[in-house]
């Protein structure tokens, strides 16, 4: 995975989802993102090979959050 980007008050950071994620199995993945570390889904692209790229982002706080869980 990549390094995020930070863009004014947003926290932006990548997600490869490998061809064999079901969309259901995606979906909980991202759940979990957003419930335990704050992200929510900013970008979805899916590639003709099934993989899918996922942006994540999250306003910025004061403070350290916990990163993507992987």
């Amino acid at each position: 995975m990549s390094d995020g980007v930070i863009d004014g008050d947003w926290e932006y950071r990548p997600l490869r989802l490998p061809p064999g994620v079901s969309r259901r199995t995606a979906a909980t993945q991202l759940s979990i993102h957003a419930e335990f570390a704050g992200w929510e889904l900013s970008n979805v692209r899916l590639y003709a090979d099934g993989t899918r790229k996922v942006w994540l982002r999250r306003k910025r706080r004061a403070g350290v959050l916990p990163g993507v869980i992987t």
